[in-house]
């Protein structure tokens, strides 16, 4: 017997008027998943999220059966274990996140918008994600930080795009800490860190935009039209804590098949092994099938997570989500699920949700 669970990660959505009162999965034609749904059982998940904790991953943690509220401390942990780093029972681990800040001009005044000399509240979260930059541009940007700021307690390790992490050695695990893409296009005053260890984040950050702001490569993407990554925003901390191996548990070989540093991390603490990024590219979806169906001829079961690119996920064209989900439902659903049949019995869960960052 074959297990599978097809989390698809940003899918579910509100109805828009642009389609007609209509969800984008809804105004979708997926034949795939439709034929599915007809012959299975349909229900609703509701995952906790009473332990203050936010991020990506959440749902992960709840759908391969762990609490939340336990296990869950946050996306920062799992990126640090997705990216082979060490983190001590006692370290606090943060996701950074590359941000585009810009600053407001005040009120009353004529000319130029404001400096962007030090965070306040005439400073505005513009882009999350920094304008969707590229890992090969944010390398050079983190490892300038890690130069700078880099100590025995404090380390920067670079991951894909505008995710990064930060581990405190030592560090203070109860700051309060929002989500970044919950302040764009508004004033970042009554979002920075707060709460126990609030004061070396914020000092922490704030050196970034001085690092950052003028760095060539901000400079270059300036010239090319794109928006600078000119700040980390910290935030989605938690300690690396001991999960019990889902394999042990019910006895059986597994693995993780992701390109998501946070759900491949998810994977790893589970007690599941992780197939090698390299092998799996965000828009190759069927590549993603054909990999899970070949690791499911070695495993037991499969945590299979997919995504919306980012570039959907983020935007506002509705209808580019149509067609992104009409994608994964041609090139992985349906190749997907040929194979599986042929790999004789066995039982599928899909789920999907809105998708964080």
């Amino acid at each position: 017997m074959k297990y599978v669970i097809l989390h698809a990660e940003g899918m579910t959505d509100h109805p828009r008027q642009e389609l007609a009162g209509k969800t984008p999965l809804q105004a979708a034609s997926t034949p795939h998943l439709d034929r599915l749904a007809h012959n299975s059982e349909l229900g609703l998940l509701t995952v906790a999220q009473n332990n203050g904790r936010h991020g990506s991953g959440l749902t992960g943690t709840s759908i391969l059966g762990y609490e939340p509220k336990k296990y869950y401390q946050g996306p920062g942990p799992l990126e640090a274990a997705s990216l082979g780093v060490n983190v001590g029972e006692h370290d606090v681990v943060y996701r950074c996140t590359m941000v585009t800040l810009k600053a407001e001009q005040p009120p009353g005044a004529k000319g130029r918008a404001g400096d962007l000399k030090k965070l306040g509240p005439h400073i505005v979260m513009e882009d999350a994600t920094a304008g969707l930059i590229t890992s090969e541009e944010a390398r050079e940007l983190i490892d300038a930080v890690n130069e700078q700021l880099g100590s025995e307690m404090i380390q920067f390790y670079p991951g894909a795009g505008h995710r990064h992490v930060m581990v405190w050695v030592d560090g203070k695990p109860r700051a309060l800490c929002a989500d970044p893409q919950s302040l764009v296009g508004r004033s970042i005053a009554d979002a920075l860190p707060a709460g126990d260890g609030a004061d070396i984040l914020r000092k922490l950050m704030e050196a970034s935009l001085v690092i950052l702001r003028d760095h060539p490569v901000n400079d270059e993407r300036r010239e090319a039209g794109n928006k600078p990554a000119n700040c980390l925003w910290l935030w989605g901390e938690g300690r690396a804590i001991p999960w019990p191996s889902l394999s042990e548990r019910f006895d059986v070989s597994g693995v993780v098949v992701s390109s998501s540093d946070v759900h491949r991390g998810l994977g790893l603490v589970a007690g599941l092994e992780a197939v090698d990024p390299a092998r799996l590219t965000d828009t190759d979806l069927r590549t993603q099938a054909s990999v899970a169906l070949e690791e499911l001829k070695k495993k037991d079961f499969a945590y299979v997570h997919l995504e919306l690119p980012d570039e959907v996920v983020y935007d506002t064209d509705v209808k580019a989500k149509v067609r992104a989900i009409e994608a994964v439902d041609r090139e992985f659903v349906g190749p997907f699920l040929e194979g599986l049949t042929k790999l004789g019995p066995h039982r599928l869960v899909t789920v999907s949700d809105p998708g964080t960052v």
